[in-house]
């Protein structure tokens, strides 16, 4: 995917498509939730389903309770190369998915964990607002000295 930035602005604000093409392509990133005071990020494995949520896998334990108290979630990820570097963040609903139809659903994806261990649980995060960045690496803008400024 070729990311065309306008006027030779280094930042550009990714629209919703150009945010799910870089979903699709991801396969890993951090999901936050906040308990009382308290923010915990989990990085995680997921997959982008057809109806562009995402999916992912977890055992019980601290992320999946959490999830049954706060199903308010953020999930962010990224990638950097040597000359760009982009940042999607979603904002959303998780589900933890808990009938037949939804499970088998969510296994069509092909979605493993990591690591060789149990993670039979699946949650669905239902984007509410989806946002991202994509940024062109270059060197830093040399600021033009006025008077006032000691440039002169």
């Amino acid at each position: 995917m070729i990311l065309e930035h306008a006027d030779g602005d280094p930042i550009l604000v990714l629209d919703e498509d150009q945010i799910w093409a870089l979903l699709e392509r991801g396969r890993f990133g951090r999901l936050i939730v906040v308990l009382g005071q308290r923010a915990d990020v989990f990085p995680i494995n997921y997959a982008t389903a057809p109806d562009r949520s995402l999916i992912f896998r977890t055992a019980p334990g601290t992320k999946l309770a959490k999830l049954a108290i706060n199903e308010d979630v953020l999930f962010e990820t990224d990638q950097i190369s040597e000359d760009t570097a982009w940042s999607v963040t979603v904002r959303g609903t998780a589900q933890w998915l808990q009938s037949s139809a939804e499970i088998e659903e969510a296994e069509q994806l092909q979605l493993r964990p990591w690591v060789p261990t149990y993670k039979d649980n699946y949650v669905r995060v239902i984007p509410s607002e989806v946002s991202g960045r994509h940024f062109q690496f270059g060197p830093h803008p040399e600021r033009e000295l006025g008077e006032g400024t000691g440039g002169g």
